[in-house]
């Protein structure tokens, strides 16, 4: 099954992406940046984990010599939630008011600074700015305060994104805020920083670059929607030529370096790739969107139980997001082979020049996949995390709640199709 043709279809896509700061030793310049943008107060989000390491304090340090003041908030949690963002808003509405908010840590510490900023600046709460069914969907009416993202990790590429995800603990499912405001003014990419990043961290995060770039290549086309009013117009407008380009190199640097990384935690060119497709990658995706793996991934996540993953902290069960994401994305991608083979093909070849073409050309990417996660210690399928088949009706609810996701599949995608896909995921080998 395919879109029916649209009648009026779409002849415009758009494009945004933060300014970019890339290298070894860059971190350094932030009290520069800060300095330039005329802040001389602002909030850095963080983690406990990170605080750990001594980089905040270094941070806070740097930039005081630029005159700038950095009020520490180090208590994000790891996959936000929404009480977790409401405690990081409470704090920072508390020790307000500031020129800019700075994000230092992973996915989890940008997306939370982006729901602290947005809701610093703008009236209201989380559930009124978070997409629907699950909220509201409220734009933000006012501008937000310039947001720069320094990732601690490779893999969410939120640093160049528009998107916050979290956790509604209420409705156990994982969903989002997006809107182009939330998108950082600038990002620090700091190959260094992700030195320390757990073998097993850097292995989740890693298939989180990886179905960003995968799920933005195939992604329906943006001339296949119908044309919309430039009011309608929203950062995720399908596969295009740009983001076709940055999902490619991604790609390429993955089959170069994603199982060094993993293997060789030290290996600084390996890392330095690492970051480079990442940001890559959300070069992408923040612009064509993701889709089927992605929405599955939220319900994964929101309706875990008893999975301590290692190298993550172990005082609650959690998929972690790129974890999540991967492990239905072999089905995903055979589901979704007939609506653009040629992109399925290209994919696999880039991300395994060495791979042979199997005489079922619809196995060759979920194969390739299999094989890396096999390879760098990815569990093999929602039945290693803790899901039977019992499980798969309340996860393909939750994965329908995703509409926005699911609209940018490169096909239809029915209750019956996620069931499927969810089904053959239980054991991927």
């Amino acid at each position: 099954m395919s879109f029916s043709a649209p009648t009026n279809p779409e002849s415009i896509f758009t494009y945004g992406s933060p300014r970019l700061k890339f290298g070894a030793g860059a971190s350094a310049e932030l009290g520069y940046e800060l300095a330039s943008l005329g802040v001389r107060r602002a909030l850095l989000v963080t983690d406990r984990g990170i605080e750990a390491t001594g980089i905040p304090s270094r941070v806070v340090e740097q930039v005081a010599g630029e005159s700038v003041e950095l009020v520490v908030y180090a208590d994000t949690h790891v996959e936000p939630t929404d009480a977790s963002l409401n405690d990081a808003i409470a704090f920072a509405r508390a020790n307000g008011p500031f020129d800019a908010v700075v994000a230092l840590g992973g996915g989890s510490s940008i997306d939370t600074a982006k729901a602290v900023n947005l809701l610093t600046t703008n009236e209201g709460d989380l559930m009124d700015y978070i997409n629907v069914p699950v909220g509201a969907g409220r734009a933000p009416a006012k501008a937000l305060l310039p947001l720069i993202a320094m990732p601690t990790t490779t893999g969410t590429g939120s640093e160049s994104t528009t998107i916050c995800v979290l956790d509604v603990l209420a409705q156990h499912v994982k969903t989002g805020i997006s809107h182009a405001r939330l998108r950082p003014e600038l990002a620090i990419i700091d190959p260094e920083l992700t030195l320390s990043q757990p073998a097993e961290v850097t292995a989740a995060s890693g298939m989180d670059i990886l179905c960003h770039a995968l799920e933005s290549y195939t992604a329906r086309p943006f001339s296949a929607y119908e044309r919309k009013r430039p009011e309608e117009r929203v950062p995720y407008c399908g596969a295009n030529p740009i983001s076709d380009m940055w999902a490619e190199k991604s790609l390429t640097l993955l089959a170069a370096s994603f199982r060094t990384a993993v293997r060789e935690g030290r290996n600084v060119p390996a890392r330095g790739e690492m970051a480079l497709a990442a940001t890559f990658a959300g070069m992408g995706f923040g612009n064509a969107g993701v889709h089927i793996p992605h929405a599955n991934a939220y319900p994964i996540a929101g309706q875990v139980r008893g999975f301590r993953p290692s190298g993550y902290p172990q005082d609650e069960a959690m998929v972690p997001h790129g974890m999540a994401v991967s492990l239905t994305a072999p089905e995903a991608f055979r589901f979704t082979f007939d609506a653009a083979p040629e992109r399925h093909v290209r994919a696999a070849e880039l991300l395994d020049p060495s791979a042979e073409r199997p005489a079922d050309l619809a196995d060759f990417l979920p194969s390739v996949l299999v094989r890396l996660m096999r390879d760098i210690g990815i569990p093999a399928g929602i039945g290693a995390v803790g899901f039977d088949k019992a499980d798969i009706a309340s996860l393909v609810e939750g994965t329908m709640k995703q509409q926005r996701l699911l609209a940018t599949a490169p096909k239809p995608v029915g209750a019956d199709d996620v069931t499927g896909i969810f089904e053959r995921s239980i054991s991927l080998w």
